[in-house]
């Protein structure tokens, strides 16, 4: 079945190199994202920084990377365009607060409701998105302002430099581990571009001035200062911002929760699903006051964070620290950091991400996972990851429920002076199977009394209660008597509700154990 590379445990010295390449990698990706939101690139970078401080230190996933993503940027688009960037950081405060409400009240827990079938997908389908987001670096605007793919000498050097970094990534760890290959390709590709004027190529500077289109245009920054959304506080202005805060909220919660499971599954640890709710809740509220477009979890990030050896807490903080640093004091350097690195760090994230033993798995799984699998990731790729991971599971539910309709049966036994029928009914009572059940018994045939034994069955919702009601009425015309025996208390109390007036054998109902919210 589908399993996660295991990784080892995490030190200092990893934990800080991890952390800086990450860093470096957070730059593009949160100006990128700014502008998919239609904001100034410096609240993209602010919501790096703050989004993965505060989770890094206060969530329940050491190692996890979070930021400014295009999953929640998409859904800022409409909001940011019609009402202005005030409304947006009103949005994030009060999406901030719907996660922490959801972490406080232990929903995290429903993550493991999950198949791992809409995993894969969604690994699978992220992976396809980051790879289609880096071809965006392979493209440049012409004179009249329109995108072009890079064409002859520019686009050889690109693929060259690309295929540097994705060699130095891949090669380095097989003659040493002491520093991550990922910086040190980002370093090698780096120095090589800035003293060998020949490979001229474009780098960060570039690209943020092709965004903006403007030529004076940096990274550096100030520290973001406090201030409440410029919004009036009204009914009116909730109206307009709760639509977006409970998707935003939403979003968030999907994608760090999946990203937060994939690195437990990496790392061969346990996270704190409620935990990293209340902390991605707690940073986005921060982010709401202090200029920040919010974000989440990012797998691109925590991939290349626990690839290159980050695993504790300090990772995290170190890379939140870095792109902080880089904007107050260091922006020349960074500007200066050939996309071809950084595009090549990414393309080796999509190979580590996406889960080729899937298309083997598709011949050895049954065809409905196959499908699920298909299906998840293309519509991550085609929307957005949070309509897909509704639609896998929905998808899943729907199957599982019909192919548990199919498996109920009884067992039927009849005592010797044949005044008493026995049936013992085997799988769940529910929606999907109340049909079949009926059509277990013969009523007309029956003695006067029948006996229903649910010891290897449950009544699982209302529409079983309405089965049993119309099978004791039936037994009722007929003047006969229905018994029924091992039935758990919860559906009796169930029964008694609905008003099924039914003989119950109390004795020897059992019991039934349910999950606990301590592990969340």
């Amino acid at each position: 079945m589908f399993e996660f590379p295991q990784i080892n445990k995490s030190s200092v010295k990893n934990d800080v190199l991890s952390g800086l390449t990450v860093a470096l990698a957070l730059v593009p990706e949160a100006v990128a994202f700014a502008f998919v939101a239609g904001v100034e690139p410096m609240i993209g970078l602010y919501a790096a920084f703050m989004v993965g401080l505060v989770t890094a230190i206060f969530g329940g996933r050491p190692g996890m990377i979070s930021g400014a993503t295009g999953a929640m940027a998409v859904v800022m688009v409409a909001l940011v365009s019609e009402h202005g960037v005030q409304y947006l950081f009103a949005a994030v405060l009060l999406a901030g607060l719907l996660q922490v409400l959801f972490g406080t009240f232990h929903l995290g827990k429903f993550i493991r409701m999950v198949p791992h079938s809409v995993m894969i997908g969604f690994v699978n389908g992220l992976a396809i998105i980051i790879f289609l987001a880096q071809l965006g670096q392979f493209k440049v605007k012409d004179a009249a302002g329109n995108l072009t793919w890079l064409q002859g000498e520019a686009m050889y050097i690109m693929l060259g430099l690309i295929a540097l970094t994705m060699a130095i990534i891949h090669f380095l760890p097989k003659l040493t581990n002491a520093v991550p290959s990922t910086l040190v390709a980002i370093l090698v590709v780096t120095l090589l571009v800035y003293f060998v004027p020949a490979l001229d190529t474009r780098t960060v500077l570039d690209f943020l001035q092709s965004m903006t289109g403007d030529e004076n245009a940096t990274i550096a920054g100030t520290l973001p200062t406090f201030a409440l959304p410029a919004v009036p506080f009204t009914l009116e202005t909730l109206q307009i911002i709760l639509p977006y805060s409970l998707i935003l909220a939403a979003v968030g919660l999907i994608e760090s929760l999946l990203t937060l499971t994939v690195v437990d599954e990496m790392t061969g640890t346990r996270g704190r699903p409620n935990k990293e709710c209340v902390a991605q809740g707690a940073s986005n509220m921060i982010n709401g006051v202090f200029g920040g477009m919010g974000g989440c979890a990012m797998i691109g990030q925590s991939m290349i964070n626990i690839n290159s050896g980050g695993r504790g807490r300090l990772s995290g903080i170190t890379a939140a620290l870095a792109l902080l640093a880089f904007i107050l004091f260091a922006s020349g350097l960074i500007e200066i950091v050939p996309l071809a690195a950084l595009v090549g760090v990414m393309f080796i994230v999509v190979l580590g991400t996406f889960e080729w033993a899937s298309f083997k798995m598709m011949r050895n799984v049954p065809v409905k996972d196959a499908f699920v699998i298909v299906l998840v990731s293309a519509v991550t790729v085609v929307t957005d990851l949070a309509i897909a991971v509704f639609v896998g599971v929905i998808v899943s539910a729907l199957v599982f429920a019909w192919e548990h309709a199919r498996h109920i049966h009884a067992k039927v036994d009849q005592n010797k002076e044949k005044t008493e029928k026995s049936y013992s009914i085997n799988g769940p009572l529910f929606f999907g199977s109340v049909s079949n059940f009926l059509e277990l018994f013969d009523v007309q045939n029956d003695p006067r009394h029948v006996v229903v034994d649910f010891a290897e069955s449950r009544v699982a919702d209302h529409s079983a209660i309405e089965a049993i009601s119309v099978l004791n009425e039936r037994y009722v015309k007929e003047g006969k008597k229905l018994h029924i025996r091992h039935l758990s208390k919860d559906c009796r109390k169930l029964l008694h509700k609905a008003g099924v007036l039914v003989e119950m054998n109390v004795i020897e109902d059992p019991s039934y154990a349910v999950a606990s919210d301590k592990l969340g």
